[in-house]
Parts: C-alpha cells; structure tokens; sequence
C-alpha cells in the first residue's frame, strides 16, 4: 500500500499548455493533467490502452478524425494504437489511465 501526495511529484510538460503529474504502478499510469483553454496535443498513437476522464472542464477529443466533446462525467475509453488528439475547450482537469504502465512518463519523471 502506498499513499501519493500530487504536490510531491515532478510536474511533467507533456505539450505547451498540458501539464501533468503522474502516479505509476507496476501495472497502470495514472496521468493528472491540467489542459490550458486552447492548448492541443497533437495526433498521435501508442501501445497502451488509454481511459480519459474529465474531471473539469471541456475537452475537444479528436478520435480517429471524429471529434468528440468530453465534459464531466464523460469518459473515453481508446485502444492500443489508435490515432487521438485533443484540444481544451475551457481549461481542464483529466485523469488519464494508461494500461500497461507508460515508461515514456516514468522515465520523464526520473524514476
């Protein structure tokens, strides 16, 4: 069992505007990121099974070329290897569930 403070952990710059602070585990990534308004991450892909939670705020996310408009309350749910991006509509607060563990993130985050 182990306890995790978010203030106590590298804050990692994962896009102009996208911060995030990230709890890894030995079998998921768990990703607190803070989206300015408008800031985008672009396309992109990776082998990891991805859940997007929006905690607050809007965020404009672009599947596959169909966009999609995650608020509160609503999650997606993306497999391996699809192509994704997103856009904050109004600044956001997301939690991103990454399965397995993403090394990229524990690797930015220095341990």
């Amino acid at each position: 069992m182990t306890l995790v403070n978010l203030e106590d952990l590298k804050e990692l710059t994962l896009a102009p505007g996208i911060r995030a602070r990230v709890v890894n585990t030995g079998n998921v990534s768990i990703a607190h990121v803070v989206l300015d308004e408008g800031s985008v991450l672009p396309e992109h892909t990776h082998h990891h099974e991805q859940t997007v939670n929006v905690v607050d705020g809007e965020l404009e996310l672009t599947v596959k070329g169909e966009k999609i408009i995650l608020t509160p309350g609503r999650a997606m749910v993306l497999p391996p290897m699809i192509p994704h991006s997103g856009r904050a509509v109004k600044k956001c607060y997301v939690i991103d569930i990454f399965h397995p563990v993403r090394e990229d993130f524990v690797a930015m985050a220095g341990g």
